[in-house]
């Protein structure tokens, strides 16, 4: 397996920055901002420069580079195997209502047969994240591990795009399958926020909205416990997401709110909020942010039996806004794992998709580090 990656500034030329990657790569990961990624004249570069590969990526809010963060930049990292088989597939996703059908449709649209791993990359606002990996988990073989996330749009929340063997789109959902006996596979997903307050019951919901927490409307409640912070709803939300437990299942998700509804007091989030499920704000601890990508990243090779050669990171957008111009710590904390082989490049995101550990089931996360480490023996 041979790896390659570029970072594209604004202003440099995109041909010549191409031609460090190797024209046989059969997978092309382009990551970027909406503005960069949505130019007529990316696609036609990468499909000249790279004739054979998959090319699959999509809208950022930030992208990761090595230990390098930017913004409004593009990432390309290309992957030639020596004996895994890539194929990528895309399907169209009519809007959160439509998300787990969707999951269902693309991991149907793969053949089984020496399937190892799913890298799915999903349009990031008009989505359920929670239904769209029920869909592919409930549809995917149980041996298939499965990770990838939302694409994102800077701060905005407005629109997002996915490329997928063709120019980027809206409202796409896009999925890399991998095939062959010598792939290694590592994921895990870890965040590092830290909770306060009273546990709340969730009463009334629907889906990925959420109405009422003990009886009560969530939006009054949520701004009592922001106080000042409140007045830049909602955009201050990914600074105090809300971590979620299921009274039956053991273990926990954070959730990251989308927006927020003053008409009817609601607040709509990236994943279901069930009724019955408790729910509790979180705030940031800087040095527990960072030791999660740590053990993320420790994590995500614990079970391989040999070095991985490529990461794929997969980080929050909350994350980002909390750590500023710390940011860089926590991609250096994976690297500092993984050590000086891998090629390492990935996104800021709008929700994250992996298992907590190899081996759990995978979920729809907020605020966390999601590692993928691919390797060949």
């Amino acid at each position: 397996m041979e790896v390659g990656s570029v970072r594209v500034e604004p202003g440099q030329d995109l041909n010549g920055s191409l031609a460090v990657l190797d024209t046989r790569a059969d997978l092309a990961l382009v990551f970027g901002s909406r503005g960069r990624i949505s130019a007529p004249e990316l696609y036609p570069a990468l499909r000249a420069w790279l004739p054979q590969a998959r090319i699959v990526g999509c809208s950022t809010a930030g992208e990761i580079f090595g230990t390098q963060v930017g913004d409004d930049s593009l990432v390309v990292t290309a992957a030639r195997f020596e004996s895994t088989r890539v194929v990528a597939k895309s399907v169209s996703v009519a809007g959160p209502g439509d998300s787990r059908l969707a999951g269902r449709r693309l991991a149907q649209s793969f053949a089984t047969a020496g399937l190892v791993h799913v890298f799915v990359l999903s349009e990031g606002v008009a989505i359920n994240g929670s239904e769209l990996v029920l869909g592919l988990t409930e549809s995917l073989p149980p041996h298939v591990s499965l990770s990838g996330g939302l694409s994102g749009d800077g701060e905005a929340f407005a629109r997002t795009v996915v490329m997928c063997d063709r120019p980027a789109e809206s409202q796409i959902v896009a999925a890399v399958a991998f095939y062959g006996s010598r792939l290694r596979v590592g994921l895990a997903s870890l965040g590092g926020w830290d909770p306060f307050g009273p546990e709340r019951l969730i009463t009334r919901s629907s889906a990925n909205v959420l109405y009422e927490l003990d009886g009560r409307p969530a939006l009054e409640l949520y701004k009592r416990y922001l106080g000042p912070h409140s007045a830049g709803l909602p955009a201050t939300a990914l600074l105090y997401p809300l971590s979620l437990r299921d009274p039956i299942e053991v273990g926990g998700l954070v959730r990251t709110i989308l927006g927020i509804s003053e008409a009817d007091g609601s607040l709509t989030f990236a994943g279901d909020m069930p009724r019955g499920a408790y729910t509790r704000l979180m705030r940031a601890n800087f040095d527990r942010l960072i030791d999660g990508s740590k053990l993320a990243a420790r994590r995500s090779v614990s079970l391989l039996d040999s070095a991985p050669q490529m990461a794929v990171l997969i980080s929050c957008v909350g994350r980002k806004l909390v750590l500023k111009q710390r940011i860089e710590e926590e991609v250096e904390a994976v690297r500092e794992v993984l050590g000086d082989a891998p090629v390492i490049g990935g996104f800021y995101s709008y929700g994250e998709i992996s298992p907590f550990t190899p081996g759990a089931d995978c979920s729809l996360h907020n605020q966390t580090m999601t590692v993928t480490t691919f390797g060949e023996v």
